[in-house]
């Protein structure tokens, strides 16, 4: 175990962020008003009684950018993880389905899915986890069968007080900073850094995410409103649902 040089995360954060806020930009360089209506829910919007294109625009695409933004974040703070982990612990990327990281800790084998916050998942999708703990530990039992081996499940966020899964234990902010680093108060230690350009960036963003939503509104009023100016909802439901026979 070596000890974490927080320069050196520092560093890594201060040079890496841009990836972040690069895909995040493109996500919404790439955005598509007709692709965002078909997978919102309009009734939804309906219920909040928006009147306006705008508005019924603003709450497609911020649904949309809010998902986006998760994944794109949650897949940067992966990096984020493994990069600490091997400082400390020569951990790697693994290359097994369904796990992230692998790194060998005092005798043992940790094979750990990292997930952004405790609640991603449905019962199936714990099915899934299982399974893929299951049967990643089986495989590197058949390569070193004298190997003690341990699934994790880590959480960049939030907060899990029954780690013990059985199959596999689940740390979560704090306990999983720790855990793959050794330091207690990482998990603080790290908000600082995160926030490296972070007002030009934003500015930009939001710079473009004005330009896009006057796009959409003008897009949307000429499909989707009636000559009165109201929101013709019904029209705007079929387009999102209703069923095309092609045979």
């Amino acid at each position: 175990m070596n000890k974490l040089v927080l320069d050196d995360v520092y560093d890594y954060v201060e040079k890496n962020i841009s990836i972040f806020h690069q895909k995040r930009f493109d996500a919404l360089s790439h955005v598509n008003l007709k692709r965002i209506l078909k997978r919102k829910n309009p009734y939804l919007f309906k219920v909040k009684n928006l009147l306006t294109s705008e508005s019924i625009v603003r709450g497609f695409l911020d649904a949309y950018i809010s998902s986006s933004e998760e994944g794109i974040f949650g897949n940067w703070l992966e990096g984020l993880a493994i990069y600490i982990n091997s400082c400390v612990y020569a951990g790697w990327k693994s290359g097994i389905p369904g796990i992230d990281l692998e790194f060998d800790k005092e005798d043992v084998r940790y094979l750990v899915s990292i997930k952004s916050g405790p609640n991603w998942a449905n019962s199936s999708q714990i099915k899934k986890i299982e399974k893929d703990f299951s049967t990643a530990k089986k495989s590197v039992r058949t390569s070193n069968s004298g190997i003690n081996v341990i699934a994790v499940m880590g959480c960049c966020y939030g907060q899990d007080n029954h780690p013990d899964k059985e199959i596999y234990f689940k740390y979560c902010g704090q306990q999983f900073w720790e855990f793959i680093s050794g330091d207690t108060d990482l998990f603080t230690k790290l908000i600082e850094p995160l926030g490296t350009n972070a007002k030009t960036k934003n500015e930009e963003f939001l710079q473009k995410y004005s330009m896009i939503v006057n796009k959409f509104t003008i897009e949307f009023s000429a499909d989707f409103c009636k000559d009165t100016g109201e929101i013709d909802w019904e029209q705007l439901v079929r387009f999102n649902s209703q069923y095309k026979n092609n045979l």
